[in-house]
């Protein structure tokens, strides 16, 4: 039996980048919401621009979640 690394390599790396990046997306969601909070304690109203960023980014993270199940689960193709 022979173990291609390079192919184990190639997906370790890219697991690992799209890990980083879902992340990062759902890290700028939740600033996104302590935009709209600050706003809220400032001056009484909402940052329309932090509540579609965190949208949009959580939005963002559970596509990619949901495609992750979508490749795992057989029943799904």
């Amino acid at each position: 039996m022979e173990l291609d690394w390079s192919a184990l390599g190639q997906v370790a790396a890219v697991s690992l980048g799209v890990t980083v990046a879902v992340v990062v997306v759902f890290a700028l969601g939740v600033l996104g919401l302590a935009r709209v909070e600050g706003a809220r304690e400032t001056d009484g109203g909402t940052h329309a621009l932090g509540l579609a960023q965190a949208g949009l980014c959580f939005l963002a993270s559970a596509a990619v979640v949901a495609y992750g199940i979508h490749l795992i689960v057989p029943r799904f193709h």
